[in-house]
């Protein structure tokens, strides 16, 4: 049996297997081509950008909130600066298999390239999206360590800056915007006071963090799974709210197709918001004597949130005592405010995304206030 420190040491090693020797590129050197498709269907090379004075290429990614919050800042900074002859290219360097649910707590996306279209596209990016995510080879070339992480080119494609885009994450308290002084200097032919900056933000999902991601699956594929029988009084708490979380409550039964087809995508859902203020409740619609079965069907789903199965064969009874608008339609899915307010409600198979989204707008999709 290995001892504690040999098995700190065992992970150490993986670890370092794992995550690539990466370092941001030096000051002065050449920009390294690239060949890497866009959200817009076409694919992007250095030589698109070579009429720009100068270019600025920007690591970052759909999933992660420092990334998101400097969203609306790139946009800008590409309409202020595009008619000096500018060009802002962005990259999105992360594995998409590489990245934890727990690690999508923040986003309604993750880091695929179909995401990366669909987030483009909702955000109106006004410059080039690529993606990197296959093999990495663009961003061990550059070496970024967070996403977003901003390397400046001049006219010569020579790095004049490389570092962050300003110095806070919430933009209301930013006091030095280093990006644009970069710039500033470049367009002018002068030194870049500050040419190299730290970065703060996500680390880089590189393809070595597959096998973590494998073993945090793993983890929750283990943790118990129960179901309680509830009765009225139980499920007229739980309409209420608890004070503290947004709660998402689905009526669901064994035998209804689309609550088993939507099951997984709930599941999903718990995964990715449970390390917040949020929970996920399901209630079954079988009779208690099925009790067997809806335990069977909830541990195949690894369902290892809060399960609960009404007391009673009266479906009726059921409703009524948690809401007595809901006309019965199973599955129906309800997300209550920490007070009980009704935020979202679908008679249905549910719109994962859509349910996402509002579940974001009640906890927050902002880190930093």
């Amino acid at each position: 049996m290995r001892t504690p420190l040999l098995c700190l040491l065992a992970i150490a090693t993986l670890l370092r297997a794992e995550t690539p020797s990466v370092q941001p590129l030096p000051l002065g050197a050449s920009a390294p081509d690239f060949t890497l498709p866009g959200v817009d269907g076409r694919n992007w090379s250095l030589k698109d950008f070579a009429d720009a004075k100068a270019l600025v290429v920007v690591f970052n990614t759909v999933h992660c909130p420092t990334s998101q919050a400097y969203e609306a800042r790139l946009k800008q900074i590409v309409a202020d600066y595009k008619p000096s002859g500018v060009a802002i290219v962005a990259i999105s360097p992360n594995d998409p298999r590489s990245i934890r649910l727990d690690e999508l707590g923040y986003t309604d996306l993750g880091d695929s390239f179909d995401e990366m279209k669909v987030r483009a596209k909702e955000q109106a990016f006004n410059f080039p999206f690529l993606y990197d995510g296959d093999t990495q080879t663009t961003a061990k070339a550059y070496g970024p360590l967070t996403t977003p992480h901003a390397f400046l080119f001049d006219a010569e494609r020579k790095l004049r800056y490389v570092g962050r885009i300003d110095d806070s994450e919430a933009e209301a308290r930013v006091q030095r915007r280093d990006l644009r002084e970069a710039l500033d200097a470049v367009l002018a032919g002068k030194p870049v006071e500050v040419a190299q900056t730290k970065v703060f933000g996500c680390s880089v999902k590189w393809a070595g963090k597959q096998e973590q991601v494998k073993t945090f699956m793993d983890k929750l594929a283990n943790e118990p799974v129960s179901v309680d029988l509830v009765d009225a009084a139980g499920l007229a708490a739980l309409r209420k709210g608890d004070g503290t979380k947004v709660r998402l409550v689905n009526f669901w039964a064994t035998w209804c197709g689309p609550c088993v087809a939507e099951f997984p995508e709930l599941i999903e859902i718990h995964r990715m918001y449970r390390k917040r203020d949020f929970e996920l409740v399901t209630v079954a619609a079988n009779n208690p004597n099925e009790k067997s079965e809806v335990l069977k069907f909830l541990t195949r789903m690894q369902a290892s949130g809060k399960n609960v199965l009404f007391g009673s064969d009266d479906k009726f009874a059921m409703f009524a005592a948690f809401d007595p608008k809901i006309d019965g339609q199973l599955p129906v899915t309800v997300l209550l405010s920490p007070k009980g307010d009704v935020l979202y409600q679908r008679a249905g198979r549910i719109d994962a995304l859509e349910l996402k989204r509002e579940i974001l707008k009640a906890i927050g999709r902002e880190k930093v206030k």
